[in-house]
């Protein structure tokens, strides 16, 4: 999320100065906002924590068992080829088609909008670092 000015009433970083005032902040956002930073936060963390991370936060804010990442995964237009599991068994998709996530969370539950909220309010405190 792109800094803001010091007049919005801003945190230092720029976003907000608490995970409840980044939620309020983020309600007010278009949907498509919404997608593109979330999308961009899992592609930060791809790099930071790794893919293993991302996947694992974004089921849990998504409420999503593995069942339902890859329907998530191959409604958004993830070649479901590319979806595998690590060597303990962990969901795994390459980096470059995370996106596909937010995609299919937007086509297939009503409620996507509150959950991609919910993995950016979980990442908040990695924003700063990122």
């Amino acid at each position: 999320m792109p800094a803001s000015t010091a007049s919005s009433g801003s945190a230092p970083t720029g976003l907000a100065p608490d995970p409840g005032e980044y939620r309020r902040r983020l309600q007010r956002q278009s949907d498509e906002q919404i997608d593109a930073w979330a999308m961009e936060l899992m592609r930060d963390l791809s790099i930071r924590p790794g893919v293993r991370e991302v996947i694992s936060r974004f089921m849990r804010a998504g409420r999503l068992d593995q069942a339902g990442l890859k329907r998530v995964f191959s409604a958004g237009g993830g070649p479901i080829a590319t979806l595998g599991r690590t060597a303990e068994g962990d969901p795994m998709v390459p980096a470059i088609q995370l996106h596909f996530l937010v995609h299919g969370l937007r086509r297939s539950s009503a409620d996507a909008r509150d959950r991609l909220i919910d993995f950016l309010v979980a990442g908040f405190h990695d924003l700063a670092f990122i």
